[in-house]
């Protein structure tokens, strides 16, 4: 069996011996069933990953010793900031999910005039902590050391105008340019739609904050495949996907 790996947001230092979280303990003790002896690697998110071995199981907890850090080569050297219009269900965690696997730096869930889901303050916050479990258990396959961060769902017409990044892109299957025509960026940030579209004063709002829209080609993708084609295509033209 492969070596699962653990996301734990706690401090991390060689040899230390620390309690797991509950989701992570709960993983690890009730569906894999492992026991102390047994080897897993944990990371924090801020860097390298450390070897450990469980020496405690309980019903709630799972206790590990870690070894020696070690570097992960898995985090990508493109940085990526994703504003992804909010689709319902499993559409958006498979676009978060794949994202992730892709190496995305942030996602933003965004809500746009065709937005399909509504969410008061409170299901805004359940959703985000689930959509950042999502992002977890991605980082923790795809052997990333950093986890993505997923903020809490915003305007779109507030993401465009603040977020930062050398290259602003926005799909639009009519859009003139493709990826090949721009120069290597350090920093992309890219606009996905919602299930129908953005709209056109949406378009207008984007451009204005100096988005530029990409086309990927003559098909019309969903809203979850968007993000999917773009993410591979610009990693595989600027990043580590080659």
């Amino acid at each position: 069996m492969r070596v699962p790996r653990v996301y734990d947001p706690q401090p991390l230092h060689e040899g230390a011996e620390l309690a797991l979280g509950a989701f992570a303990a709960q993983h690890l003790g009730r569906v894999l069933r492992m026991g102390p002896g047994d080897e897993v690697v944990v990371f924090n998110g801020e860097g390298g990953e450390f070897p450990a071995r469980i020496v405690e199981v309980t019903k709630k907890t799972v206790r590990v010793q870690l070894a020696e850090c070690r570097p992960v080569p898995a985090d990508p050297r493109l940085s990526i900031s994703l504003g992804q219009g909010i689709s319902r269900g499993e559409r958006m965690d498979y676009a978060l999910q794949k994202a992730t696997e892709l190496g995305v730096g942030t996602v933003t869930p965004l809500f746009t005039e065709r937005c399909e889901v509504r969410l008061n303050a409170e299901r805004q916050a359940k959703r985000t902590a689930h959509w950042q479990q999502v992002a977890v258990s991605a980082a923790e396959q795809c052997l990333r050391s950093r986890v993505p961060d997923v903020s809490a769902p915003r305007v779109l017409a507030d993401w465009v105008q603040q977020v930062d990044a050398e290259l602003k892109l926005i799909l639009h299957p009519e859009a003139p340019r493709a990826l090949g025509e721009f120069a290597r960026p350090a920093s992309v940030a890219l606009l996905v739609g919602p299930e129908g579209g953005l709209s056109d004063t949406e378009l207008e709002q984007a451009r204005a904050a100096g988005f530029v829209p990409l086309s990927l080609g003559p098909r019309v993708l969903r809203t979850e495949t968007a993000p999917v084609a773009a993410l591979s295509v610009l990693q595989y033209l600027w990043g580590d996907l080659a």
